[in-house]
């Protein structure tokens, strides 16, 4: 650019080119900056958000009922029945209180600390960002005996805040329609928002809250369920832990405030292998952990590891002197636990934000729970020695697993030559243009090496179902050929600097994983499977959005010349009446081995055409609480889940 170009281009740059976006627009240009997305998530955000509030009545100790609904034109209506929003004239704002909350971004009793000790939502632009997102919104607000209304449309008010008539009791009725021209999508899932409203009647003891899809299912029927709580996380674990066996008669649990703050942990040991800790600060799941997370490790390490100390509790290696070397991650194989901490002014750092920076809180937590465990190992020295010895049978497990684990470090790390066989690779090495698909048996596999595009498709057949983690333990997943090769194939390995446990991403060869089997039980087993075990051993690659599960057509369709692919049977319907029933032939795939390698191309792998879903984990105890119940020993929870799902969700989604 030339300085007389530059010369020009700074003088016509005055106040005149700053564009200021007035009251809610700023949401409504960049609403992503707000809520995330504007997909499946987002959507779903806006009644997390509207929901806060009447939870924040609740901490303040005047909401004791909540009631959430999906309408009937995918609308939602949130009832409280705290103080209700403050109608009276706003003293700088000269407008009433109601309108300012629901038109002014970070405007409401949460950031006033005499109304609100701690409050949730994770962003803080609250119930005005969801006003701003919404074609049309109405709040109801019942106080001082009368009754309130104020509507809104895409953030704007219709009219002052008018009193309609009386109103017995108190509390806030929100009604909004998410607006269709800023969401991918608008239809609600109501087992996403059931999942929510379980987990905050858990982490809020004493509060009854509800929840009803009022849009009929195929029977006719509507889905309502109710939550309450008289033990909190006690019956959180409970929950977590219903499909899995107890070690202990009773679990462990704490609640009460060290330097000024709240804390609550409850834990127990189950005779499984695998680790599971959910941590919130302030209702907010914590899934990236933090401080309060640290201090929990810590707590429970220093304890565990002083009290086997003191009883000589740690046996010797066989022809040494030297006794096992147990390892902080040891301690909590087996375990699982929920930590939940209320912090006045929470900092989250962290790709997602949601990931505790407060230091004080680490010591806090680390305190509280050495107090705990220390009380609990004196009082019951028997489940004490139960505990330690499942440490050391852990910590040998963990010596098995690291030699198995090793050997496919190195042909992971230090070479490409260690590839797995069966690997037909791409070429491409950019792993962000790289995708996996890992396929179901040696003929399907066959096709999908014939059919892709070898510049940046990679092709693994599975060979049968592979090893149920949830029932395993690490040395045993290690010895798995099947699983040794998805490490291999996919470069990656356990242990970062800051975690041994966590997945290692640094050498991902692919940005994309697609599991890809048939459209039948058995492969609807074979994705659990996967699924479960990418949950148990590999979450960060579900976190970080790169695992998808194909989606191959259920019938090919054809007449004459014309062939139409369907994906359901509502598809199938209609391909029939396009082109007419008089020498259709409908043609059902039971496996992908049935497609020829350019139509499984055509209709699962081209980039133009296939239907991936992407695998994402929308609540982390419901996702647990699941794997735990399909995977696990025992029977009866699993035949009434799918008995009760089977009609109308597609459980292998």
């Amino acid at each position: 650019m030339s300085e007389e170009i530059k010369k020009q281009a700074t003088e016509d740059y005055s106040a005149s080119n700053i564009t200021v976006l007035e009251g809610l627009e700023a949401v409504r240009v960049r609403p992503a900056m707000y809520i995330g997305d504007v997909n499946f998530r987002g959507l779903h955000h806006l009644v997390y958000e509207v929901v806060d509030n009447s939870i924040d009545e609740a901490l303040a100790g005047f909401c004791t009922k909540i009631y959430v609904s999906i309408n009937e034109d995918n609308s939602i209506t949130v009832v409280d029945n705290g103080r209700g929003i403050p109608v009276d004239m706003h003293e700088k704002e000269h407008r009433s209180a109601l309108e300012v909350v629901m038109t002014v971004l970070h405007a409401g009793g949460k950031f006033d600390k005499g109304s609100y000790k701690v409050s949730g939502g994770l962003h803080g632009v609250g119930v005005s960002c969801v006003n701003a997102l919404s074609e049309h919104m109405t709040v109801d607000v019942r106080r001082g005996g009368k009754l309130y209304r104020q509507e809104y449309s895409k953030g704007k008010p219709l009219y002052p805040v008018k009193e309609i008539g009386i109103a017995e009791g108190s509390g806030t009725t929100v009604t909004f329609k998410p607006d269709g021209t800023i969401f991918t999508t608008t239809e609600y899932d109501f087992n996403t928002l059931m999942s929510r409203m379980r987990e905050l009647a858990y982490l809020n003891k004493g509060i009854e809250l509800t929840i009803e899809d009022k849009r009929p299912r195929e029977d006719g029927t509507v889905q309502s369920q109710r939550f309450y709580s008289e033990k909190g996380l006690l019956d959180f674990l409970a929950y977590l832990d219903e499909n899995r066996e107890s070690m202990l008669p009773e679990a462990i649990y704490m609640e009460g405030e060290r330097n000024g703050i709240p804390i609550e942990v409850a834990l127990e040991y189950n005779k499984t292998f695998t680790e599971n800790l959910h941590s919130y600060v302030n209702n907010i799941n914590t899934h990236e952990g933090g401080t309060h997370l640290a201090g929990f490790r810590s707590g429970l390490t220093r304890t565990l590891k002083a009290y086997a100390d003191k009883e000589n509790l740690i046996p010797f290696k066989p022809k040494t002197k030297e006794k096992i070397e147990i390892s902080p991650e040891d301690f909590r194989e087996g375990l699982t636990a929920v930590i939940s901490v209320k912090v006045a002014e929470p900092q989250f750092e962290g790709q997602t934000k949601t990931k505790l920076g407060n230091n004080e809180v680490r010591s806090a937590v680390d305190k509280a729970v050495g107090e705990m465990m220390e009380n609990y190992l004196e009082e019951h020295p028997n489940e004490a020695r139960s505990i330690v010895s499942k440490v050391v049978l852990a910590a040998e497990a963990r010596m098995a697993a690291r030699k198995a684990r090793e050997s496919v470090q190195r042909s992971t790390v230090f070479s490409t030559g260690g590839l797995p066989g069966k690997l037909a690779d791409c070429q491409d090495n950019d792993p962000s243009v790289c995708e996996i698909y890992f396929v179901e048996g040696d003929s399907a596999g066959g096709s999908a090496k014939q059919g892709r595009d070898r510049k940046f498709q990679a092709i693994l057949p599975l060979r049968g179902k592979i090893l149920n983690v949830e029932k395993a333990s690490q040395d045993r997943a290690f010895d798995s050929e099947e699983i040794r090769n998805i490490y291999t194939a996919l470069g990656v390995h356990k242990g970062t600097p800051e975690d041994p446990k966590a997945l290692n991403l640094e050498k991902l060869r692919y940005h994309k994983i697609i599991i890809m089997t048939d459209a039948d039980v058995d492969g609807a087993h074979i994705d659990t499977l996967m699924l479960t075990f990418f949950f148990r051993y590999m979450p960060e690659l579900i976190e970080n959005g790169y695992v998808y599960l194909a989606t191959p057509p259920l019938y090919l369709v054809k007449k004459g010349a014309k062939r139409i692919y369907c994906w359901s049977e509502e598809d199938r319907e209609r391909a029939i009446m396009e082109v007419g029933d008089k020498g259709v032939h409908v043609q059902r795939y039971k496996g992908l081995g049935e497609m020829n390698p350019e139509q499984l191309w055509e209709t699962t792998m081209d980039p133009e055409n296939r239907q991936l879903r992407q695998v994402t984990i929308e609540n982390a105890a419901s996702t647990d609480y699941i794997f735990s119940m399909l995977m696990g020993d025992d029977v009866p929870p699993r035949r009434e889940f799918i008995e009760r799902n089977a009609t109308y969700a597609n459980i292998d989604a």
